[in-house]
C-alpha cells in the first residue's frame, strides 16, 4: 500500500511538472518572435544551445528553464527564443542560417549562453536588437538564476 502511495505521488508529480511545461512557447523563429516581443513590449531572452550534446545546456534546462518559477518569470518578463546548434540532429537550412547569424551577432562563443536584447527599429524602419546582458549557467537554481536575469531585464 505504501509502495502504491509512493508511485501514485511520483506520477501526478511528473505528470503536474510535464503539464507546466506545454505552457511555455520557445520560439525558433526570430522574425515572429520578434514581433511579439515589439507587440507586448517584452525584451527577448535568447538562448544559445546545443539541446543534445551539450551537458551544462541540459544542466540549465533542467535547474532553471523547466522550474514553474521560470515559467511564471518568463511569461510576464520575457519572449522565450531557443537557438540551437545540435549534432545529431538536423535543423532546416533557414534555422541553421538564421541561429549561425545570431550567434555570430551576439559573438556567442560557449554554450549555454543567454542573451537578452530589446527588439528596436532603425530611423529606416529596419528591424535592430538592442543587447542589454547575458548570462549563462548560475550555480544555485532557479533562484539565484533569475536574480541575475532580474538584475540584467530591469537595468
Amino acid at each position: 500500500m505504501k509502495r502504491l502511495i509512493i508511485v501514485l505521488l511520483l506520477t501526478v508529480t511528473i505528470a503536474l511538472n510535464s503539464f507546466a511545461q506545454k505552457k511555455l512557447t520557445w520560439h525558433t523563429d526570430m522574425d515572429k518572435a520578434y514581433e511579439i516581443a515589439t507587440k507586448e513590449n517584452k525584451p527577448l531572452l535568447l538562448f544559445f544551445t546545443g539541446s543534445d550534446w551539450c551537458g551544462w545546456c541540459i544542466k540549465l534546462q533542467n535547474e532553471v528553464l523547466k522550474t514553474a518559477d521560470f515559467e511564471k518569470w518568463a511569461k510576464d518578463n520575457v519572449i522565450l527564443v531557443e537557438l540551437d546548434f545540435p549534432k545529431r540532429k538536423a535543423l532546416d537550412k533557414k534555422l541553421q542560417i538564421q541561429n549561425s547569424q545570431m550567434q555570430q551577432m551576439f559573438q556567442v562563443r560557449g554554450y549555454p549562453s543567454i542573451h537578452f536584447a530589446k527588439p528596436e527599429k532603425t530611423v529606416e524602419g529596419k528591424k535592430s536588437l538592442s543587447k542589454l546582458g547575458d548570462t549563462g549557467y548560475v550555480r544555485g537554481g532557479a533562484k539565484k538564476w533569475l536574480e541575475v536575469a532580474n538584475n540584467i531585464v530591469n537595468n
